[in-house]
């Protein structure tokens, strides 16, 4: 944790209270509810204050700000910024996926899901990306042409915008690392929305491995 960790953190909470009184939040740096009060809850804001403080610290500007509305254990409305280059993707159900860089005006990003079969350009972690994770997809039968690295929840956005086709992670996350971008990559469909294996709300907030991007139902 740093000091912009809470800063950003104290910003972010007191600007959402002041929006939405009414829906409880869990942040990064608040601590986590129990879940005997939680498991109640239909709606609630997640934030990551500062997700990749290796990149923020590294200073490579991919770090970013994550903000994410869940709903009955869906991710509705999703705010991914990235500071250092002053760029937004955002999204929300029923609208799409979009993004905008500086002032200019937000386009909308669209990706299609990829097939098992294709060769796949993965985005995989800048500071965790290793040779291990290559093979442990050709394991599950998939063929990676390319990698390209990326810090933070970039690399949904990456899929989404189709940059990318699969971003596979293999280590644990936390839902509040997650939520956000998992909502900007699942209303980039052209029609629909992109199913997803993540889940939110759980008795304990820690993330499994997952694979974002395969219309293919891969276990991982």
């Amino acid at each position: 944790m740093t000091k912009a960790d809470l800063a950003s953190h104290h910003i972010i909470v007191d600007a959402l209270k002041e929006l939405d009184p009414q829906t409880p939040i869990i942040s990064e740096e608040s601590g986590i509810p129990d879940y005997g009060e939680r498991k109640e809850w239909n709606k609630f804001w997640i934030v990551d204050p500062l997700d990749g403080t290796k990149e923020f610290i590294k200073k490579n500007g991919e770090f970013t700000v994550n903000i994410a509305l869940v709903d009955e254990g869906v991710p509705v409305l999703g705010v991914v910024y990235v500071p250092d280059k002053k760029t937004m993707y955002y999204a929300e159900k029923g609208k799409g996926s979009f993004k905008q860089v500086g002032t200019d005006s937000p386009e909308r990003i669209f990706s299609s899901g990829s097939n098992k079969d294709d060769k796949l350009t993965a985005v995989q972690s800048r500071s965790h990306g290793s040779d291990k994770l290559i093979d442990q997809l050709k394991e599950k039968g998939l063929t990676v042409k390319e990698t390209v690295p990326a810090g933070s929840s970039i690399k949904f956005c990456l899929v989404a915008e189709g940059k990318a086709d699969i971003y596979p992670r293999m280590g644990p996350t936390m839902e509040w690392d997650v939520a956000a971008g998992d909502a900007v990559y699942r209303y980039s469909a052209r029609e629909g929305i992109h199913s997803s294996p993540l889940t939110y709300n759980k008795s304990d907030l820690k993330n499994g491995s997952f694979l974002i991007g395969l219309e293919d139902n891969v276990e991982f």
